[in-house]
């Protein structure tokens, strides 16, 4: 599960089998056994949440929108080798 970056002790990061086949690029945040999955496209969405707060949630969609050249080129380097 390749590490993108971490925030506050909050993980932002994806898996490397990621369907099959290969689904669209997102990012997984994990702490704790709190865990969310956020689509980067064609926005930035949320698709599931368990256990984090609206707050927080909503700290992680700024934080991803200001990081997402990072996590596509992260996404691209994982998976495009």
């Amino acid at each position: 599960m390749p590490k993108v970056f971490t925030w506050r002790g909050y993980r932002f990061h994806f898996f490397s089998n990621e369907g099959n086949p290969l689904e669209p690029c997102h990012i997984h945040v994990q702490k704790d056994k709190n865990r969310a999955k956020y689509w980067l496209e064609p926005f930035i969405s949320l698709e599931y949440n368990y256990g984090f707060t609206f707050k927080e949630l909503s700290k992680f969609h700024k934080i991803i929108e200001e990081n997402s050249e990072t996590i596509k080129t992260k996404w691209n380097e994982h998976f495009n080798n």
